[in-house]
């Protein structure tokens, strides 16, 4: 009679060999150590779980058969940022450089997550009451399709945390069906070896092979063991296959709330298509009637200029035909000691005045500037037209500031004036009466000194106006805005304090508002008299690239840095977009409006931002690396919420921080 360990090690090499058997559980033990016995209808009546032959469905199944979602129907719930329209877009802004595979997309924010910054500048602050007006409008535009916006992209956010649970849930209950159908493979297989070769192992059986008695208690006790081991066996079997069903219903259920998601973005997405069709719409006539207002004022505005630069040089024609050679500054600063042949000139007072001097021509009185100062205002002349900019600095040639005119203009007359305009009001003597040349401080007092202009009669002045986004002749303004003269040609006086600003509101600057920017590494958005994208081309710059155009110093800086970019790769920057006109971005935003920033509040609309290519569009590229490490050298930033990590990546948009 056998032994019941004879018995035991009968029962293991009955069992066939599986060289390519399925892959276990981590936690199972090897093949040699298991002992499962084929008792599978027992333990499908403890679950009351149907079982399902493997020859059926090609593998066992565990609960009722289930569809598993598809790549296919996962596509059709998952964003993208790409499609045709994207690419009919591209080609609706002329010039525009075409971008290769794997340039930047044309659809894209241009500005920073959260809320809409609205453009708060009074309407005294405009070039003209229409454009004003026209920009009241915009401001409520923009509130209902930033509203309509964050709407659309608050669907976009839950459709991709949907679609990635689709994707996590799927992926659970492939890997928990496939190691079940891998154990119970092994499970069937093992059942229909062992009863083919020994015939169910029970313990009758086990009493007509034992020896003894105790070969019976001991053949026995290894049934009972084999017995509860195939219990165990298949129970975490069933048990896996219930997670895997359970895996498989939420991944269906996540895929059903992604369907919803896509719905419900789809028609918030509509809905501010369809408002910012109704834009254009609405603001067509009354964007035609400020473009007929701003071109009567540049007309109005061109004349006045060339009347100005014509009467300049009869003066001077005049004088040079004369004979009358301009003394130095330092030759008339004492009206009681003027070259021979010079007269002092007498003031409102009745004293004589410094820095001035008149002769007699034919009978008529002329005035006489000293050289310097007929050198500044010839040059203020010549700067007629040119565009305004912002910064501290703006000394041209291209285009100029307030101050920065000031100072050009007289250091081409040999005078080193102080670069800002409380600088230039704390140094300068003060006069009374103001002649042609003399420098003009604007307030009012509430605002401070935040302007400045050179003196072209008792009536005008020559300036760099934010408002008129240019260099022009304007009237000068009434005793309740003028808060003193100087005259640059006197010696300079002891440092003095400049006028504050005292309302606490918004900053003043070269007669318009500057508006700060709105986070570190932003442009500092609002300037000039004009609403984002309304700019006038005269008063941009272009870049040197197609028709591409930005506001002057941000031009200068681009293309300094464009020359760097060029001397590190062999190729200048490559650029797709630069500033963007309201109707541009109102396209842009009926394509994709949870992706394309509200019409009138990106950075594009101000000349203040360009979108790259050729490399530097892909974050951890080297051309990126390079304009990270280069570009402030330059005044430019990518923004950090446009960086990676930064919350709306957009390596490709970079914006100009230097004024």
């Amino acid at each position: 009679m056998r032994s019941a360990l004879a018995l035991g090690a009968a029962v293991l090499l009955a069992l066939p060999s599986h060289p390519a058997r399925a892959q276990t559980a981590p936690d199972d033990p090897p093949l040699a150590t298991q002992v499962q016995a084929g008792l599978t209808q027992r333990a499908a009546a403890r679950t009351n779980l149907p079982h399902m032959a493997l020859a059926q469905t090609g593998r066992t199944q565990v609960g009722p058969v289930q569809t598993a979602p598809t790549q296919e129907s996962l596509a059709r719930v998952r964003p993208t940022r790409g499609g045709p329209l994207q690419a009919a877009l591209a080609q609706t802004s002329p010039g525009q450089t075409s971008p290769a595979p794997g340039d930047p997309p044309q659809v894209e924010a241009g500005v920073g997550p959260g809320e809409v910054v609205p453009d708060v500048r009074p309407g005294e602050a405009f070039a003209d009451p229409k454009v004003a007006a026209l920009q009241r409008t915009a401001t409520d535009v923009q509130r209902e399709l930033a509203n309509l916006s964050q709407l659309a992209h608050t669907a976009q956010v839950e459709l991709d945390k949907a679609a990635e649970q689709v994707s996590g849930a799927t992926a659970r209950r492939v890997e928990a069906e496939r190691v079940v159908a891998g154990q119970q493979a092994e499970v069937d297989a093992y059942t229909s070896a062992l009863y083919s070769a020994l015939g169910r192992p029970d313990g009758v059986r086990v009493l007509l092979t034992a020896g003894s008695p105790d070969d019976f208690l001991a053949g026995n006790s290894l049934i009972g063991r084999l017995r509860s081991d195939l219990d165990a066996r298949l129970g975490a079997a069933v048990d896996r296959q219930q997670v895997a069903a359970r895996a498989e219903s939420d991944a269906l259920g996540a895929q059903r709330t992604a369907s919803e998601r896509k719905a419900e973005l789809d028609r918030r997405s509509s809905d501010a298509s369809n408002r910012a069709a109704a834009v254009s719409s609405e603001l067509r006539g009354q964007l035609a009637d400020t473009d007929a207002a701003v071109v009567a004022l540049q007309k109005a505005q061109q004349e006045r200029n060339a009347t100005t630069a014509a009467n300049w040089k009869a003066y001077t024609d005049r004088l040079a035909a004369a004979g009358v050679v301009a003394p130095k500054a330092a030759d008339l600063r004492d009206p009681n000691q003027l070259p021979a042949g010079f007269l002092p000139l007498v003031g409102t007072t009745g004293g004589r005045q410094p820095g001035v001097a008149q002769v007699i021509v034919g009978g008529d009185r002329l005035l006489v500037l000293p050289a310097e100062t007929q050198k500044a205002v010839t040059l203020a002349v010549g700067a007629l037209g040119k565009p305004y900019v912002p910064g501290v600095g703006g000394e041209g040639p291209t285009a100029f500031s307030c101050d920065g005119l000031v100072r050009a203009a007289y250091a081409s007359g040999g005078i080193t004036l102080p670069g800002a305009v409380g600088e230039q009001y704390g140094v300068l003597t003060p006069v009374t009466d103001p002649r042609p040349g003399d420098v003009v401080f604007l307030g009012p007092a509430r605002l401070g000194a935040q302007g400045v202009g050179i003196v072209l009669d008792e009536k005008s002045m020559i300036a760099a106006d934010a408002r008129l986004a240019g260099v022009i002749v304007a009237d000068l303004p009434g005793v309740d805005t003028v808060l003193g003269f100087g005259r640059p040609s006197l010696a300079f006086r002891d440092p003095q304090q400049a006028p504050k600003a005292t309302d606490g509101g918004l900053t003043w600057r070269c007669g318009g508002v500057q508006l700060p920017a709105r986070s570190a590494g932003e442009a500092a958005s609002a300037w000039g008299g004009y609403p984002n994208g309304l700019i006038p081309l005269t008063a941009l710059c272009p870049i040197g690239v197609a028709s591409h155009a930005l506001r002057c110093d941000a031009a200068q800086g681009y293309q300094a840095m464009s020359a760097a970019f060029a001397t590190a790769f062999g190729r200048p920057l490559c650029v797709t977009d630069s500033y963007r006109a309201y109707t541009a971005q109102v396209r842009l935003y009926a394509v994709k409006p949870a992706l394309a920033a509200v019409p009138g509040t990106s950075n594009h609309g101000w000349g203040l931002a360009v979108d790259l290519c050729g490399g530097v569009q892909t974050a951890g590229s080297p051309e990126y690396a390079w304009m990270i490490a280069n570009a402030p050298a330059f005044g430019w930033s990518n923004p950090l919420w446009a960086r990676p990590g930064g919350g709306r990546e957009e390596p490709w948009h970079w914006e100009y921080v230097a004024a």
